[in-house]
């Protein structure tokens, strides 16, 4: 466990290169604690994970600062 971790919080690396196109959830470390970023996997190599999100950003999270990664579910359609 880090120091950057709550107590008694077990995190989970369910998602892997293997998740490119899906839509996952990771919790990646930053300064001053962590943060969390959910879009679709664009591509997941060289220790480098690239994560489209909904507006379209690119965020790339080098895979040493990964806390916790897994696959999630598309969105409800819109009504």
């Amino acid at each position: 466990m880090s120091a950057d971790e709550p107590p008694g919080v077990r995190y989970a690396l369910s998602a892997g290169p293997g998740d490119v196109g899906h839509r996952v959830v990771l919790r990646r470390r930053v300064p001053g604690g962590l943060s969390d970023v959910l879009g679709h996997v664009e591509s997941w190599s060289g220790g480098t994970v690239a994560v489209r999100d909904r507006h379209g950003r690119l965020v790339e999270i080098a895979e040493d600062d990964l806390v916790a990664a897994k696959r999630v579910p598309e969105p409800p359609a819109r009504r």
